[in-house]
């Protein structure tokens, strides 16, 4: 796979940040049509593609802090690059999917997963006119089997998305939202259940996109949304990677809200909310109805006393 340490720093495309900077989370109401301008990675496929832009509300950032080692050693692969922590994943950039290699022969000891570098943001191999696409950064478990945009990757080309955590914003009235950075509590590294796809455009330039798939929220994380992430447990990873023998159906089991005691939802300032912002600084906690961030007041310069006025 392509060195993730160069993506350690990546910003999104500038009609992408137009789109989502100073604007709070994203949602449906940021849908528009824009070109996205990829930062070009060719080892790993990313090409320029015009797409409409149009957020599900759901799980739209995530971080991933662990070390290659913690994630090689979780997911049970190898060859992961070394990279930075990136504390504000946004759709668009490349993500780290773990998915199913070729079966090693007898006697070796060589894994056989493989880490992928995907595109955020999945889009259907019959897909011509990216144009008038949207931007598909989540799909929803309980339909994906049936939809015509996801159907063939839930048979084909499931994967895990190592995650030490996502995002999710709090409506707390029509013009206000409290972000929340929503972690495991035992910390570490979890993994998502996700989809990849391989997409060409006219030209047969190639790349892999990908999306992360969704169920209803546990009562825990209910009252900020009523979506999240599908969290695969490691027990679990062969039978969801396991697209050979395993159907859909037989996975079907795995689709489930996390347990009510898996995660811990911690308030945080809107810094988040600005995918230029990739710092640790964005993870601090804050007081709930304390999200934004004041922006230092200048002050005047003190008046002169009496004697400097008559100057």
């Amino acid at each position: 796979m392509n060195n993730l340490a160069e993506y350690g720093s990546l910003k999104p495309s500038l009609s992408l940040m137009v789109s989502l900077s100073n604007h709070g989370p994203p949602t449906a109401e940021h849908a528009t049509s824009r070109k996205l301008h990829l930062d070009p990675a060719s080892k790993n496929r990313m090409i320029a593609v015009p797409i409409q832009i149009g957020f599900y509300c759901m799980c739209g950032r995530f971080a991933l802090l662990g070390t290659p080692e913690e994630i090689e050693s979780l997911m049970g692969t190898m060859g992961v690059d070394a990279f930075p922590a990136r504390y504000n994943i946004a759709p668009t950039q490349p993500v780290l999917m773990i998915v199913s290699g070729e079966t090693p022969p007898p006697g070796s000891n060589r894994p056989d997963r493989r880490a992928l570098l995907v595109r955020w943001g999945f889009i259907p191999g019959w897909v011509k006119d990216t144009a008038n696409y949207p931007l598909m950064i989540n799909a929803r478990s309980e339909t994906a089997t049936d939809k015509a945009s996801f159907k063939t990757a839930m048979r084909h080309r499931r994967a895990l998305i190592p995650a030490s955590g996502f995002y999710e914003w709090r409506r707390d009235g029509k013009n206000k939202s409290q972000a929340f950075w929503i972690r495991p509590k035992h910390g570490g590294v979890i993994a998502f259940a996700g989809l990849y796809e391989p997409w060409a455009n006219a030209e047969g330039s190639e790349m892999d996109t990908g999306a992360i798939l969704t169920t209803s929220a546990n009562e825990t994380l209910r009252p900020i949304h009523d979506r999240m992430p599908v969290v695969i447990e490691p027990k679990d990873f062969s039978r969801w990677l396991d697209c050979k023998t395993q159907e859909p159906r037989h996975v079907a089991d795995l689709l489930k809200p996390a347990q009510a005691d898996f995660f811990e939802a911690i308030p945080v300032s809107d810094r988040v909310n600005k995918v230029a912002n990739m710092g640790p600084d964005i993870l601090e906690r804050v007081a709930e109805g304390m999200a934004e961030v004041k922006k230092p007041v200048r002050q005047k310069p003190p008046e002169p006393d009496d004697q400097m006025k008559l100057f």
